[in-house]
């Protein structure tokens, strides 16, 4: 999908281990060919400044779209 990142399918990126997360380079994953989410790797520049852009960034999402882990979670409950 992306030309300046490596892009995995969300089934490959289950297989890794936290560990093995830690290495990757920022990359995009995709389930069934549709854009999941971007992995961007902190740790992989020092200072944070792509942590803090990132946090910045989510938050400004966050404020317009998007539920809590417990929501989605207690939703999947109750559909069950």
């Amino acid at each position: 999908m992306n030309e300046f990142i490596p892009s995995y399918s969300f089934t490959e990126w289950k297989k890794l281990k936290p560990e093995q997360i830690r290495e990757l380079k920022n990359c995009e994953i995709t389930f069934n060919g549709d854009y999941l989410f971007t992995f961007i790797n902190g740790s992989t520049e020092p200072s944070g400044y792509l942590m803090m852009k990132c946090q910045y960034d989510g938050a400004a999402a966050n404020s317009v779209s998007g539920k809590d882990l417990k929501d989605v979670l207690e939703e999947t409950l109750c559909q069950a």
